[in-house]
């Protein structure tokens, strides 16, 4: 099995042993991503402003792999206020995504001083090339 580790700088670095994502056999995986500026570190307030945050991560991640989020097929998203925050946290979801939807699995979890956390499965689109 063959694996290509992706990396950008236009996404937050990682603060462990893995890597941002990884392309095998034509699949994208992301890394969990928190809702930090690749550049600066700050991280909003709101579960809405820190999703779009997370998805703008995770969106550059994808374009180093040449795929979007259009591309996804599944999301998983961790919420550390499932019940108070899921309403505000949708609509900002709903903002990065179109019809037809990937599946996606939501969940409250405890997180180290975030409100979301959210990795995802795609695609890679064949005029991206042989990754993988």
């Amino acid at each position: 099995m063959t694996r290509t580790v992706i990396d950008t700088a236009r996404a937050p670095r990682p603060i462990g042993p893995y890597s941002q994502a990884a392309v095998s056999q034509g699949l994208f995986f992301s890394a969990g991503f928190a809702p930090h500026h690749p550049e600066t570190g700050v991280k909003a307030d709101s579960v809405g402003d820190q999703t779009r945050q997370v998805l703008r991560n995770l969106s550059a991640v994808l374009a180093e792999a040449g795929a979007t989020l259009d591309d996804c097929v599944k999301v998983t998203v961790h919420l550390q206020n499932l019940k108070s925050d899921f309403a505000e946290y949708n609509e900002a979801y709903a903002e990065f995504f179109t019809a037809p939807f990937p599946v996606r699995t939501t969940v409250g979890s405890d997180l180290l001083d975030i409100l979301v956390e959210i990795d995802v499965v795609a695609v890679i689109p064949a005029r991206a090339g042989a990754l993988g």
